[in-house]
């Protein structure tokens, strides 16, 4: 069951914790699209309006969901890489990194990093007996205060190869904040070896629905900004693209059939990672 008004009238508003549950959120966007609990109804509304102007959203998120599982494995399988920055790693919900990465090796830690305080309650409500997991509540803007942050200090070797994820999450970086130079900070803090994953929504597949998406998202005070495909690329700069390179998020190392993958206008939102030397 969703949150709604009703429920809980003014108690985030108004307890000074910062929550903000009337202002729509892109994590909690996120949530409702892939069917969760933890939204509210200014973050419902918004993403209604988004998916009248692009029907396929859910797929969408869907798909995008489905890569970072593909990614994960990819990380611990072939990469051998056992610790995780999971950067706008949005509320919990089913598979999420800790999980695909400790089926694969006990072993491996996790930071989730978000800047909504109700990502940083959820999240340590359900990571509380994990020794090997923690969530903080930073910014993707400020990559320093993420990598220096004492819970990440805790469980991150950053000697050691490192995988850092940013699905979903840097077209809400406008041009002006310089997502490029936002990477290359946290690129300049990984040993060799370490591996960057990256998925971005564009417009360069269908045009009009993703604009109107862009359109409905900024209306509610949401900023997206989308990027096509040589924007996406610039974003690995320093980075050697895992093969097969840039994909739509659908295609990237799929496990179906072609046949029945959605097409790349109901997704339009591309992938990939890359591997520091």
């Amino acid at each position: 069951m969703t949150h709604t008004n009703e429920e809980s009238p003014g108690l985030f508003e108004s307890s000074g914790t910062g929550l903000r549950t009337n202002e729509a959120h892109s994590a909690r966007m996120y949530d409702y699209l892939l069917g969760g609990k933890d939204n509210y109804p200014a973050d419902q509304e918004a993403a209604e309006a988004a998916m009248a102007a692009f029907p396929t959203l859910r797929t969408a998120a869907r798909e995008n969901r489905a890569f970072l599982g593909r990614a994960v494995r990819y990380v611990v399988e072939e990469a051998g890489i056992r610790q995780f920055l999971d950067i706008g790693s949005g509320l919990p919900t089913a598979h999420n990194v800790h999980q695909v990465a400790q089926r694969h090796d006990p072993e491996a830690r996790v930071v989730y990093v978000d800047n909504d305080p109700i990502v940083l309650a959820h999240g340590r409500a359900l990571l509380s007996t994990d020794a090997r997991t923690t969530v903080i509540e930073t910014d993707i803007r400020d990559p320093r205060s993420i990598i220096e942050h004492p819970e990440t200090r805790a469980l991150i070797d950053f000697s050691e190869p490192v995988a850092v994820l940013a699905v979903a999450i840097l077209h809400f970086i406008s041009d002006e904040e310089n997502p490029g130079a936002l990477v290359a900070q946290l690129r300049e803090a990984l040993a060799p070896g370490s591996v960057l994953v990256l998925s971005h929504a564009t417009a360069e597949i269908s045009p009009e629905t993703a604009l109107g998406v862009q359109a409905a998202y900024r209306a509610q005070g949401v900023p997206l900004t989308l990027r096509d495909q040589a924007a996406f690329t610039e974003l690995f700069a320093g980075f050697d693209l895992v093969e097969p390179g840039i994909q739509v998020v659908s295609d990237w190392r799929a496990t179906v059939p072609e046949s029945e993958r959605p097409s790349h206008a109901e997704v339009s939102w591309y992938g990939g990672i890359g591997r520091l030397a």
